[in-house]
């Protein structure tokens, strides 16, 4: 009979002050108390910077079975729509999902996770993610009139912190191929001038090929990927750069007040995504140490070596709302305000414009017909 996973603790941060419960201030060290304005400071033993963090080793990590010490049991809320899974740490059992605003429910019992190693802290407050969608919608072309009003005035934006993989790899590559260099030369063409055949000189780049091999080594650092389905990761990536020198060694108490996502995508997968991302990389660099103006490579034969691996949490400032019976959602960089969603279009402007340009290209070709004629 299998033994079912104990229930995850509910996490609670209550105020010394008033025991009300306390949220992470973004921006700052302390939680804060919205009922009495208390602060209190999170436990002063956390260091910052990458250095502070520690790393699995890969191995640890794929295990199909990792070791106690490196996993979690959470309990989650499962979207049937866009697939998030969002850990509940209170006594909710039914919620929205903050990425497509489906309603959805708690799975059944807890799940087993490895631990994250680190996050990044929100820096952006609501506020000012909101204020970030607001220029970015009013930049927008052929957006329909209200739509900044109607986002302004729309649903409250949740903050989550979302899952990433960090991987890091001594690699040292063994490459074959060829090295082309250019040179001219110079021929005669027959052509026709005037009506007349004539001769005409012309350089012709030709390319020079030699056989090439060697090694490259390169070490990686957090080559970071993606965790998680929820979001489309044209979405994600725009949100780049992130700041890693940010993280701290994971503590509770930075997600006090916020909603944190479980992993979709595996360390296995991820490890895989990692690997695809370094290839790139070293072809890259097998290109430079071939050298010439051109480069054929036939095969690059890679070794990857002290390999590690941490899960991280990143902040992303999430909103869902619907404009006219249809969902659209924006997502913002809670570290730098960068914004990515979906928008709705106006077929009125876009019909305005298509009519605006046909007049103007008409009134250009009546300009022109006139100067023609010699004006008036």
């Amino acid at each position: 009979m299998t033994t079912p996973a104990p229930a995850a603790p509910e996490r609670h941060f209550p105020c010394d002050a008033c025991g009300a419960d306390l949220t992470f201030a973004p921006g700052q060290d302390h939680l804060e108390c919205s009922y009495c304005g208390h602060e209190q400071e999170i436990p002063p033993a956390i260091g910052r910077g990458t250095a502070d963090l520690r790393e699995l080793p890969l191995a640890e990590v794929l295990d199909r079975a990792p070791a106690a010490e490196i996993t979690d049991d959470l309990r989650l809320l499962s979207c049937p729509n866009c697939g998030a899974q969002i850990e509940i740490t209170g006594p909710e059992h039914a919620s929205t999902c903050p990425f497509c605003a489906t309603p959805f429910v708690t799975g059944t019992g807890a799940q087993r996770q490895i631990k994250p190693q680190g996050l990044a802290p929100f820096v952006l407050s609501e506020a000012e993610a909101r204020e970030a969608v607001t220029r970015w919608l009013g930049r927008l072309w052929f957006a329909p009139s209200g739509l900044v009003d109607y986002a302004r005035k729309g649903r409250r934006m949740t903050g989550v912190y979302t899952p990433f993989w960090t991987f890091d790899a001594r690699t040292r590559s063994r490459y074959s191929g060829m090295r082309g260099d250019a040179y001219y030369v110079t021929r005669t063409v027959m052509t026709t001038v005037g009506g007349k055949p004539a001769r005409r000189q012309i350089r012709e780049r030709k390319i020079r090929w030699s056989p090439a091999s060697g090694q490259v080594a390169r070490d990686f650092d957090d080559v970071l990927v993606l965790a998680t389905t929820s979001l489309p990761r044209a979405h994600t990536a725009a949100l780049q750069p992130w700041d890693l020198s940010a993280l701290v060694p994971f503590q509770p108490e930075y997600l006090a007040g916020f909603s944190a996502e479980a992993y979709t995508i595996g360390p296995q997968d991820g490890h895989a995504e990692a690997r695809d991302q370094m290839a790139r990389v070293i072809r890259s660099d097998v290109r430079r140490a071939i050298g010439g103006d051109e480069q054929r490579i036939s095969a690059i034969d890679t070794t990857h070596r002290d390999e590690t691996c941490k899960h991280v949490l990143l902040p992303v400032w999430t909103a869902a709302y619907r404009y006219r019976g249809k969902s659209y959602r924006f997502v913002v960089n809670a570290q730098n305000g960068r914004v990515r969603g979906e928008r709705p279009w106006s077929a009125l402007k876009i019909a305005l414009a298509v009519l605006a340009g046909a007049a103007l290209a008409g009134g250009v070709y009546w300009w022109t017909q006139i100067q023609q004629q010699g004006g008036f």
